[in-house]
């Protein structure tokens, strides 16, 4: 096995909402392409930026669909705060969000931090500074 993970999605309930609150706190513009899937009447996705440097990366994004609704329990996925994720911390209110694990050492590992988004999903950052 390669990679542990191979794509992740997080479940929202307020599309545009969830789209704006995660641009704004990576700064970032997410594609949101029409989706079609069979078995699924109403799925509306918009994916993290991937350049073409990064392959072999994981990608992923969000996901509004039946079935599906956003969770603070359960699978706690990580997304990459870049070189340091104090500077997307302090988006993460501003965007409607809110900190609820503030910036910590991992030692050796770096650094993470927990926060909910606009949607009530806990998600972690992870930077080495």
């Amino acid at each position: 096995m390669e990679k542990v993970i191979n794509w992740f999605e997080i479940a929202v309930s307020d599309f545009d909402r969830a789209k704006k609150f995660y641009e704004t706190i990576f700064d970032v513009t997410m594609e949101a392409p029409e989706v079609k899937m069979p078995g699924f009447e109403s799925v509306k996705m918009a994916f993290f930026p991937m350049s073409d440097k990064m392959s072999g990366a994981t990608g992923g994004g969000i996901v509004k669909s039946e079935g599906r609704e956003p969770s603070s329990k359960g699978v706690l996925v990580f997304l990459n705060g870049g070189e340091d994720l104090s500077a997307v911390l302090q988006n993460v209110a501003g965007a409607g969000g809110k900190v609820t694990q503030p910036k910590m050492s991992i030692g050796e590992h770096g650094f993470m931090a927990i926060f909910s988004d606009t949607e009530g999903n806990s998600i972690g950052l992870h930077s080495m500074k």
